[in-house]
């Protein structure tokens, strides 16, 4: 169990490094590859309105018009020791791990970050367990009452879940119970759990269960197959005939072999919101990262929106490790392979 952990973990090291290295060239060679100049680059420093001198300076002082090689030596550099932004008269400091310098909020990426990162984990760890624990649920049931009206019923819903946008459960669930019932009146509205739990629960009610909505509709579809599949398996009816209860067939057999595929998915989707819930943050108002990135984008800032990518990947990666973990105390043979 020690080496597989090692192994697992010196991939998951690897594979950071190569995001990084795709991530900046994304950002950095590509758009040297098409034809964009230094100058261009710097511009996304600066914003739009910059002028022609402040973005020579910006190009100098960042080491723009210097080898991809030596910007990406820089960078890494960067998020391991800190870096020094230059401003002539002055200099600025950018504590590890440095993501970069926003010259147009004239602050360092890395804080900014850390500021949205709370809404975002609330936001994707909440609707996780709803959708996890609900979609996994409804998909067993379906899956033992095959051909019933619940299953009929519960597949209907999922179904509706995964074709209906986010966007538009959203609006809907905040015209009926924010706006018209007025059971939820701060949806929309974040505060922190350290100032006060209730409130932070309360407010986060609509976008967990609008994001589980469409998030467990999946998992109960996944759920229902895989058990379907697995209860004609062998072993099942060894289970059955050596006189175990129901019980324990679906749960400890029936049950452990579906959640491998479930695991998967569910590693994949967690780290994608925690790298931002886009559409999520923005139909609720949520200052977390996914509306973090939509003004960095819209605002023309290169550093943020690098921060964000690289925050997200490091999530997606992290969540494929816990995965991975998972597996080995679910099913032995990883460990074994």
């Amino acid at each position: 169990m020690v080496n597989f952990l090692i192994r697992r973990l010196l991939a998951a090291i690897a594979l950071l490094i190569i995001v990084s290295m795709v991530t900046f060239a994304i950002f950095f060679l590509v758009p040297r590859l098409t034809g964009a100049s230094s100058a261009d680059l710097a511009s996304r420093y600066v914003g739009k309105s910059a002028g022609p001198q402040a973005i020579h300076e910006v190009e100098i002082r960042l080491g723009l018009n210097r080898p991809v090689v030596v910007q990406y030596w820089n960078f890494v550099k960067g998020i391991i020791v800190g870096a020094h932004y230059d401003f002539g008269p002055s200099k600025v400091y950018c504590a590890p791990p440095c993501f970069g310098y926003s010259f147009i909020n004239q602050t360092p990426v890395w804080p900014d970050l850390l500021d949205r990162l709370p809404v975002t984990l609330s936001l994707a760890a909440g609707a996780a367990v709803i959708w996890l624990v609900f979609g996994v649920t409804t998909g067993v049931i379906s899956a033992l009452k095959r051909g019933s009206a619940v299953d009929r019923a519960s597949m209907g819903v999922a179904l509706a879940g995964v074709s209906l946008p986010i966007f538009f459960t959203g609006l809907l669930s905040l015209a009926i119970f924010r706006d018209n019932l007025q059971w939820f009146p701060g949806a929309g509205t974040y505060v922190g759990f350290t100032q006060n739990p209730a409130t932070w629960a309360a407010n986060l009610v609509l976008p967990w269960v609008t994001l589980a909505f469409m998030q467990g509709a999946l998992y109960a579809r996944l759920t229902r197959a895989g058990m379907l599949e697995t209860m004609g398996e062998d072993y099942i009816r060894t289970a059955r005939a050596k006189g175990l209860p129901e019980r324990v067939v679906i749960t400890r057999h029936a049950l452990r072999a579906t959640l491998t595929p479930v695991l998967t998915i569910f590693g994949i989707d967690l780290g994608t919101l925690l790298g931002g819930a886009v559409l999520t943050e923005g139909t609720f108002s949520l200052p977390g990262l996914g509306k973090f990135a939509i003004d960095s984008i819209n605002n023309n800032d290169l550093p943020r929106v690098l921060g964000v990518v690289m925050i997200g990947a490091f999530f997606i990666v992290l969540a494929n490790l816990v995965v991975d973990i998972l597996y080995a105390v679910i099913d032995p043979r990883v460990r074994l392979s």
